[in-house]
C-alpha cells in the first residue's frame, strides 16, 4: 500500500482517532489476520460471533501495527473508529487505487474460470510490469479491497476478480475499485439457486462492463452469447474473443494432445502465430483467449505474445492441477469449488487425458444451486455415463442425483457408486485403483480435496495402485 497518514486514513474512511498521533504514517500491509501484521502495518479487527478481532488488537500492535481500524475502542490501543469494518475497507482502498493514477485495473468476472483467469492474466500482465494479482479466490467485499490495497506506487497493473450472489454486488465492488478493462468470462448456473435464473446472472455480470468509463475497455466472450450482448450496456469499446469466426482475438485449428494440453492458431487483427499451452482441458483454450486479448490490448507484441501463452502456468492450488505419481496413475486434483459449468469442462479434460486408460471420477456435491440442484446434479452424472469415464465414486448423500444421472445412462459401460464420505471414496481407490488410471477429483469446497491430499501422501509413502 502507498504511505497515508493515520489522519488521511481517518479521513478516507470517515473514522475518528483515539489515543494516535495522526501524523504518523501506515507504511505497511493492511491485514485483517493479526498473525500477518508487519511493522507499519494497518490492523483491521471484524467483530463476530466466535473470533472477535478486537480481542486480537494489542498483539497487532505489539506485532508492528500502527493503528487499529476497528469498531469499538480497545484501552490502551491507538484507534479508527468506524461504523463498520468492511465499509471502511472498500472506501480506504478506493483512496489508495485514486492516488495511483497510472494504474491499470482489469477486472473480470464470470460463473466459472474466474480465478484461473485472473492467474493466467496476471502472469502476462507481470511480463509488462509491476503486477498485482495474488493467487486464490479473493472475490468478495472482503478480498477485493485487502486485494487492491496491495497495489503501491510501483504497481502497474491491479488484476482483479468480482464475485456476485446477486445483483449489485459487481456493481459494489466496481466502486471500490473502478476498472479500466472489464472481462466478462461467461454466464452460467453459479449460484443460481441465489439468483433465480441466468438471465439475473447476466444481468449481474454485466455491471462489470457498465462500470466502465468511456475510454475503457470490455472485453467478452463471443462464444457465449450472453456475454456478447453485454456490449450493448457499455460506453466502453469492445473486444471480443473466442472460436467464433469473427472475435477479434480468436482460435483456429485446435487439437489436444496425449496430456489434454490445447494447441491451437492464436489469430488477430496484427496476424496470427501458433501456440502450444501447457495447461490441460480444451476449456484452457477460452481462458487464454480472454488472457491474451488483454495483453493484446496492453502493448504485448503478438510474437511475445504467442511464447508467453506457452510458457503459463498454474497459480492457485486445486484447480486443474495434474500430477504423475510414481505408480503409473495420473490425478485431476479440481477439488477446490464445482459448479454444473466447471464439472463438465472438468469431466472433459478426464476423457481428453484419459483416452486409452481407464477413469475415475471422484465427485462431490454442488452448493448453491437451490431449485436446480438436482437436475444439475443429475446432469453431472450424465454427462460423465456420455463421456464414457469408467468409474464414478459420488461422495455424500446430497451429491446422490449425480449417481443416479449416470445410472439412468442405459448404454453406459461404467459403473457409479454412491460413498457415505471422503473416507469411504479413499478407501475405493486405495483398493481399486492400477498403474495407468487417470482420477478426477472435484467438488463444492466440502472436503473433496481431502481425496486428492490422501492420493499425494499414498503416491509419496507408497501405499498406490496394485498391478
Amino acid at each position: 500500500m502507498i504511505a497515508l497518514t493515520l489522519a488521511e486514513v481517518a479521513e478516507a474512511v470517515d473514522g475518528r482517532l483515539v489515543a494516535v498521533d495522526p501524523t504518523v504514517s501506515v507504511t505497511g500491509p493492511v491485514e485483517f489476520d493479526s498473525r500477518k501484521v508487519a511493522p507499519g502495518a494497518l490492523f483491521v479487527a471484524f467483530p463476530g460471533e466466535k473470533v472477535d478481532g478486537h480481542d486480537y488488537a494489542a498483539t497487532a500492535i505489539a506485532s508492528g501495527a500502527v493503528a487499529v481500524l476497528g469498531t469499538r475502542e480497545v484501552p490502551g490501543v491507538p484507534m479508527v473508529l468506524v461504523a463498520d469494518a468492511l465499509t471502511a475497507m472498500g472506501r480506504l482502498a478506493r483512496a489508495v487505487v485514486d492516488r495511483l493514477p497510472g494504474l491499470t485495473v482489469v477486472g473480470l468476472t464470470g460463473s466459472s474460470g474466474k480465478t484461473t483467469t485472473k492467474d493466467l492474466i496476471g502472469q502476462l500482465t507481470a511480463r509488462l510490469g509491476a503486477t498485482v494479482a495474488p493467487p486464490g479466490s479473493f472475490n468478495n467485499e472482503l478480498g477485493h479491497p485487502y486485494t487492491a490495497l496491495q497495489a503501491g506506487p510501483d504497481t502497474r497493473y491491479l488484476v482483479l476478480e468480482k464475485g456476485a450472489r446477486g445483483v449489485g454486488h459487481v456493481r459494489y465492488l466496481c466502486e471500490v475499485v473502478p476498472p479500466t478493462i472489464s472481462v466478462v468470462l461467461n454466464v452460467g448456473t453459479s449460484h443460481i439457486g441465489e439468483f433465480g435464473s441466468q438471465e439475473i446472472i447476466a444481468l449481474a455480470k454485466g455491471e462489470l462492463v457498465e462500470a466502465l468509463p468511456p475510454d475503457g475497455l470490455a472485453v467478452l466472450n463471443a462464444d457465449d452469447p450472453r456475454v456478447d450482448a453485454m456490449a450493448s450496456r457499455t460506453r466502453a469499446r469492445v473486444v471480443r474473443y473466442g472460436e467464433a469466426p469473427d472475435a477479434d482475438v480468436r482460435a483456429e485449428d485446435v487439437t489436444l494432445d496425449d496430456r489434454g494440453r490445447p494447441s491451437y492458431t492464436l489469430v488477430t487483427p496484427e496476424g496470427s502465430a501458433p501456440v502450444r499451452l501447457g495447461l490441460t482441458g480444451r476449456h484452457q483454450v477460452g481462458n487464454t483467449l480472454a488472457a491474451a486479448a488483454v495483453a493484446r490490448e496492453l502493448g504485448m507484441p503478438l510474437a511475445d505474445l504467442a511464447t508467453a501463452l506457452g510458457a503459463l502456468g498454474l497459480v492457485s492450488t486445486r484447480r486443474m492441477d495434474v500430477f504423475d505419481r510414481p505408480d503409473g496413475v495420473t490425478v485431476i486434483d479440481d477439488s477446490y469449488n464445482a459448479n454444473p459449468a466447471s464439472m463438465s469442462v472438468a469431466l472433459k479434460a478426464l476423457a481428453a487425458l484419459g483416452r486409452g486408460r481407464r477413469t475415475v471420477a471422484v465427485l462431490g456435491y454442488m452448493a448453491e444451486l437451490g431449485p436446480f440442484e438436482s437436475d444439475g446434479h443429475a446432469e453431472v452424472g450424465q454427462l460423465a455415463a456420455e463421456l464414457g469415464v469408467d468409474r464414478l465414486l459420488v461422495v455424500g448423500e446430497p451429491a446422490a442425483p449425480i449417481h443416479e444421472g449416470a445410472t439412468a445412462v442405459g448404454n453406459w459401460g461404467g459403473e457409479s457408486v454412491l460413498l457415505t464420505d471422503q473416507a469411504a471414496a479413499i478407501e475405493v481407490l486405495r483398493g481399486e485403483l492400477r498403474p495407468g488410471d487417470v482420477v478426477l477429483v472435484k467438488g463444492s469446497r466440502y472436503r473433496t480435496w481431502e481425496v486428492a491430499d490422501a492420493l499425494r501422501a499414498d503416491a509419496s509413502s507408497g501405499n498406490g495402485a496394485t498391478a
